[in-house]
């Protein structure tokens, strides 16, 4: 059934293509015409594709990618032009045209090997002639050979077309990297989006949970302490150190919900955030943004983790007076340098964060280079590419 099956199909396809093609070559004087006939043209080999994966999925256990053969085709002539231009468009109109010859010659080729084999067995029945009787056993043994060969030559044929159909209408190793790449690169953007809403879950939680109860934890000690005054000179202290204590743990609680998430980021954007990042540092920071739009959500977020984690190691380690944090978007990328007057030979491997950075960069496609020679400065430039 597969080769009798690609008899019909490879005929009227090879037909088809053959026609559009002269249909196409013929009307080349008109300027409608060819882009017509290639579009009508490009449109019958993807329904043929269709059905002749179908085909070998069904008789042969064919499986095959998902992606390129299912594009839509459009007559507008960009579109044919990309579609023109692709190799997998040639391999296909190659296969059904080859499948128009191979096809009718495979079937008729099995046809005759289930039908004529058996027929030529009764040879020697066909008459008692002497002078026939060898011939008729002669074709009487080439039937039997011919009988038992038949399931080895269908198989043979159907093999061959299943090559064929491998190679011209499946998908080359370029083009399943291509895939796996897309993939690998989709399966990344979930698990970026997937841990930025996890983030924004605990951030949320800690703010209107933990951080709410400590708030008046606080606000319940502070008012014990001011309002208690014939307490013993033990319990003054210990209600004095639990109320510093509460208020260091809040402040700690906040900066962590912060840099879990910081607000401003997602109200006011990068130039905001950053702002925010650049007063709160222990050292004076120069700060310069240039953007005139706002870039994807977790680009912005990378940067915004860089740049905060960038000026708490030179406030931490780099003995520095004085930092810069630049940040300009143009050419499609957002373009990051933080430099700092420090004693510089910072490295990743130090435990100063540095390959964590660049972790978060890589996770957007990003670059990231650093700078540090001993006695400064240091200098971290980062590149992360935005659609526009």
């Amino acid at each position: 059934m597969h080769l009798v099956t690609g008899a019909v199909v490879g005929l009227f396809g090879g037909t088809a293509i053959f026609a559009l093609v002269l249909l196409g070559v013929g009307g080349f004087v008109t300027v409608v015409l060819p882009i017509v006939a290639a579009g009508t043209l490009l449109v019958v080999s993807a329904g043929l594709t269709v059905v002749q994966r179908s085909r070998h999925t069904a008789f042969l256990g064919a499986t095959w990618p998902e992606g390129p053969f299912a594009q839509p085709v459009t007559f507008a002539p960009r579109a044919l032009l990309a579609l023109v231009r692709s190799p997998r468009t040639w391999r296909q109109l190659s296969y059904h045209l080859i499948a128009g010859c191979y096809g009718l010659l495979a079937a008729s080729i099995a046809i005759a090997a289930w039908t004529m084999g058996p027929a030529m067995i009764f040879a020697p029945l066909l008459g008692r002639d002497t002078g026939l009787e060898l011939r008729h056993w002669i074709l009487c043994g080439m039937g039997i050979v011919l009988t038992i060969a038949a399931p080895w030559i269908t198989q043979g044929l159907a093999a061959l077309d299943g090559l064929l159909a491998r190679v011209l209408l499946g998908t080359s190793r370029t083009e399943a990297l291509e895939l796996r790449v897309s993939d690998l690169a989709a399966s990344r953007t979930s698990t970026v989006d997937a841990a930025d809403a996890e983030r924004r879950r605990i951030e949320r939680d800690l703010h209107d949970g933990a951080q709410q109860r400590l708030t008046s934890l606080a606000m319940n000690l502070g008012i014990a302490r001011a309002t208690l005054d014939d307490l013993p000179e033990g319990g003054a202290r210990a209600i004095a150190e639990a109320h510093e204590e509460a208020k260091q743990v809040l402040t700690d609680l906040r900066d962590l919900v912060r840099g879990l998430h910081p607000a401003v980021l997602e109200d006011r954007g990068l130039d905001a955030a950053l702002s925010a990042v650049a007063a709160r540092s222990p050292i004076p920071v120069r700060l310069r943004v240039d953007m005139d739009r706002r870039v994807a959500r977790d680009v912005e977020a990378v940067a915004y983790f860089v740049v905060s984690e960038a000026l708490t190691n030179v406030a931490r380690h780099s003995e520095a007076e004085h930092a810069a944090v630049e940040v300009d978007l143009e050419d499609g990328e957002l373009r990051l340098r933080i430099a700092d007057d420090g004693r510089g030979g910072a490295d990743s491997k130090g435990g100063t964060g540095l390959q964590g950075l660049s972790d978060r960069v890589r996770s957007v496609d990003g670059s990231f280079r650093v700078t540090s020679p001993l006695g400064g400065p240091t200098v971290i430039e980062v590149e992360l590419p935005c659609a526009s």
